[in-house]
Parts: C-alpha cells; structure tokens; sequence
C-alpha cells in the first residue's frame, strides 16, 4: 500500500485550490506488479520555474511563467481570473524493453494549499518523432500510440503562499498488449489557417525560460503540449504568410489567449473545447460568443488569434506589417519523414525557391528544427512545393530518399472536414500613436500573388461600421497560398511588448485577405460558433497587441 500524492489530481480552478496532499513515504513497487518501473533522477531535469536541491524540486516564484503583461488599452474582462504561474521540470528519457502505450505517474510531494503538483508523459514514435505531452489524469498517461522511449515532466503552480516541492517521481509502463504501432502511410501534417498576432515582449522570458531577444525567430501556440523545452526544435511549425513567405520555426512560448487550447487536434482529444471543431482556435470561437466571448481566464478576446509569431519571424521572414491570417504546417503532427537542419553558426538558413544557388529566398528555416523531406533535386532537398535546401544543410538524410523526378506526389494535405480554414480579419483603425516598425536589412518585399480575388463572407462590424471579409482559404497543401491585392488599410494598435525593438507594424500595410475599402460586397454579421469553414475574424481597435497568455 502506497500513500503518495498521485500526479493526475488537478487544479479545480486557476484561482488556488484550498486544501493540501501531505508527503509521506513510498514504498517499492511490488515485485508482481507489471511493466518497466523507473524513478527519474530529479537534478538531471531542466526546465523554468523550478530548482532541484537534495530535498526535491522545488517551484521557484522568481523565474515561473504565467502572469501576463499589462496590455494596455486591450478589450479585456472587467474582473478576469488569476493566472496561475506554472514551473516545467523536463526529466530524462527512459528506453523501455517492450513497447507500452500507457504510463503510471506518482509523486510523492508538499503541495501547500494553492499549490500543484503533476506530471505530463510524452513518448516518442517509431518515426523518431515525440507524441505531444499528455497531462496525467488520475495518475494514468494514455499514449496515442505505442512507444518504446518514454520522458516525463513535472508540472508545478502556486498561487498561495507556500511553494510545492516534489521529493520523488515514479514511473511506471505498461507493456502494450500486441506489437508496436503498425506501420502507417506517410501523411501530411495538420494544417490550418488561423490568425496570427505579433508576439512582441522583448526582454521578456517565454514559457520555456527563453530569454526573448530583438527580432527573435520562434513561435507560441496556446497549449503546453507542443511545446518544445529551451533551446530544442522538438515542436515546430511551418507558418506561410499570404505573400508566399514561410517559415519553420519552433514553439518555445504559450499563447495567445488560451494555454490548454490544442486545437489542432481532433475534437475529442482536445484538453479544453471539446465542442469546438478540430482546427478552430477557441479565441476565434469566442468571437462569435462561445464561453461569452472570453478565454480560459475569463478575460475578453479581443482578437481570434491562434499563434505567435516572434519579431523577426512576422517582420523580417514573412514581411507582416499586420495582424493576419497565415497558414500553419504543425510538423510533429504529421507521419512524413523529418530531418534536422544546421546551420554552422547562423540562426537560420534561406528556403529557396528553386533547386540552384542564388535563387530567390522564399522564407528561412531556424537551425536545428526538423523539416520534411520530400525528395532531392541534385544537391538540394526539396520541403515543399517551390521550396527547397541545400543537401549540406541537413544533419543526415535518409537513405533512401527519392529523386525528385522520380518521386510519388507528396503527402496529401488534411482532407476538408479535417482542415478547416478561416477568413481574414480586416484591419482596425489606426491608432494615432502607432510608429513604424524598425526596419531591417532582410525585411522582404511582399508582393500579391496575381489572380487572387476575395469573396465576402461573415464578419461583424468594427466600430460600427461594417466590413467585408474574404472567403476563407480553400484546404491546405504543400503550396504556399497566395494572396488578395493588398488594401490601403491601416494597422492596428502598437503592440504592449516592452524593450528595445518593440514597436507597432509600419503603417500602410494590409491584414491578409482584407478587401480594398469601398468594396460593394454587403456583409452578413457572422452568429454562433465557427465551424470549419468559418472562423469569423473580427478584429476591434487594440487587437494587433498580443493576446495576453497565462498557464494553469
């Protein structure tokens, strides 16, 4: 009989939950007791928010994540939720003698009243890729498929007086009944079109404990399941700007709005928003009134952002001068084959537009990130359609990677009802505050694709004066999408982001998708909850600043 604090009990709220689960021996596992049994080595662990001594990992208040910035003038609750802040403790890995897809955490633990303990497992697939983390629940891990290498991370949040300290984690796999998981066919990974707001924040510190410098180059998505720890590419994104620019970068922060809001995977799998479509960020959803409007916190959206992008990322890779709809490649998703990139130095490498030196840059690749290989073209790797790197970029390839001439069409995309996309926001009025953006010397032209025209569809009004949207972008592909011809509308409101280089978006540009001012399209005011098809981005004044993110 083991008395222990079991690692799946969870927080009731994000305010703190009174009461506390007192530490107390435990006692080894049973010697009939099934499965690969393991205790991992606590001051091996890294992580932000937490410390390990002889005593256990402890939180530490000074670097946990989670309180959100003031943001200024933005549209929020008049009395939103606390915010919880969170510590990550990421724990060594462990190669098990069977494969198991379900994994026992128990923690023995002071969790003072206010104060959490738990325990999210990953596991990492025959592919070579890592499953998401999944939060135990009621101390048991379920896996989405069979993994033969397992890691945990210890999840701590205080809001009370008294920090939690974890003395001992024990794990424990199941072996699977039956063989690993059966060889799937290669697929694409899950891809939509959501909207992204400018990350900002520098001097700031992501959820990883990434110190966030001028012009950074990663992402935030609001779920700490894909997100990779300080200084890894374990989650990376491929996300294509309108103009045809992209970029693979990794998920080192958690936001916007939401922090348990994987809405990329299917609905039923979801940590939170179970009732919303697969591929529809809750933000979006609350903008046509799902949970009143607000986020997890309470706090008022203001905009149906679904990402972050760093500075450099919306600025110098994909030339942003707004908010805007962009299309997401959410890479560990997918059954594709990937393969680290370095740089030798450089934080990133230009993605070419076609298999020769000197080609056009079409979007770069951060160092170290994994990117699909598709096939190759003479001493280039082909990524994507139009985008290619050089051979000697890559760490190690496959052996047997195609030639691109003989190689069978790529991966298909997502199907429709799984890849919902959205319309474009129109831009907010000018603020009379707003500065131009600090130039730099990489910023890139982004000229409109030709041809493209928007169809209305959905939106409310802004400031009481209604304005068209476009129709939502057809299902993704490998091809980078195009644009609509770029509209005189004006930027939103300065970001909240604080230090140097922080700054709103040069004026004149346009938000993605938005029409022309003047068009004769009527539009429909957008009810109830997005579907697939339609995520009805309204934007209101304020609404370029980053979503204000927390954890819990």
């Amino acid at each position: 009989m083991r008395s222990i604090t079991r690692a799946g009990l969870r927080a009731i709220g994000l305010l703190a939950a009174t009461g506390a689960l007192c530490a107390a021996a435990t006692v080894p596992a049973m010697a009939d007791e099934p499965g690969t049994t393991w205790q991992p080595e606590l001051s091996e662990g890294t992580g932000n928010g937490v410390v390990v001594s002889p005593d256990g990992a402890r939180f530490d208040r000074s670097t946990a994540f989670g309180a959100p910035a003031d943001e200024g003038d933005t549209e929020s609750s008049a009395d939103p939720a606390e915010v919880v802040p969170t510590g990550l403790l990421t724990l060594a890995p462990r190669t098990l003698d069977a494969p198991t897809r379900e994994v026992d955490s128990r923690l023995v633990a002071d969790t003072p009243p206010g104060s959490t303990a738990s325990v999210d497992v990953r596991g990492k697939r025959a592919g070579g890729g890592w499953t998401e983390w999944i939060p135990a629940q009621d101390s048991r891990t379920e896996l989405p498929e069979a993994v033969t290498e397992v890691q945990g991370r210890l999840v701590l949040t205080a809001t009370g007086a008294a920090d939690p300290t974890v003395r001992e984690l024990t794990l424990t796999a199941t072996p699977g009944s039956g063989a690993e998981s059966e060889p799937v066919t290669e697929a694409a990974p899950r891809s939509y079109s959501v909207f992204a707001t400018r990350e900002g924040l520098v001097g700031g510190t992501t959820a990883n404990g990434h110190k966030i410098v001028n012009r950074d180059r990663f992402v935030a998505l609001p779920s700490r399941r894909a997100l990779s720890a300080n200084g890894k590419t374990d989650y990376s994104v491929k996300v294509c700007a309108p103009n045809g620019r992209c970029a693979i970068a990794p998920v080192w922060d958690i936001g916007p709005w939401n922090t348990k809001d994987d809405y990329w995977n299917p609905s039923n799998q979801r940590e939170m928003w179970k009732d919303l479509p697969q591929g529809v960020p809750q933000a979006a959803a609350a903008r046509n009134g799902h949970n009143g409007g607000k986020d997890q916190f309470g706090r008022r959206v203001a905009n149906p952002a679904g990402i972050d992008l760093g500075d450099g990322i919306f600025w110098d890779v994909l030339g942003l001068k707004d908010n805007s709809q962009v299309q997401v490649d959410y890479l560990w998703t997918g059954s594709q084959r990937l393969s680290a990139i370095r740089t030798e130095g450089t934080p990133d490498i230009q993605i070419l537009a076609r298999p020769e030196a000197g080609a056009e840059s079409v979007g770069i690749a951060v160092d170290a990130t994994e990117v699909p290989v598709q096939c190759t073209s003479g001493a280039f790797v082909r990524i994507g359609d139009g985008q290619y790197l050089p051979a000697t970029a890559f760490t190690g390839l496959p052996g047997d990677v195609p030639a691109c001439d003989a190689a069978a069409p790529s991966a298909p995309s997502p199907s429709a009802p799984s890849a919902p996309a959205a319309p474009a926001a129109p831009a907010a009025p000018t603020a009379p505050d707003a500065s131009a953006a600090p130039s730099a010397p990489d910023t890139p032209a982004a000229p409109a694709a030709p041809g493209a025209s928007p169809a209305p569809d959905a939106s409310a009004a802004v400031g009481g004066s209604p304005a068209p949207v476009p129709a939502a972008p057809t299902a993704p592909s490998a091809a980078t999408p195009s644009t609509p011809a770029p509209s005189s509308s004006t930027p939103s409101a300065p970001s909240a982001a604080t230090g140097p280089g922080a700054g709103a978006p040069a004026a004149g540009g346009s938000t993605a998708g938005t029409p022309s001012p003047g068009s004769a399209t009527a539009p429909t005011p957008a009810t109830g909850v997005p579907t697939g098809d339609n995520q009805a981005a309204r934007v209101t004044p304020g609404s370029a600043q980053r979503a204000p993110s927390g954890t819990s």
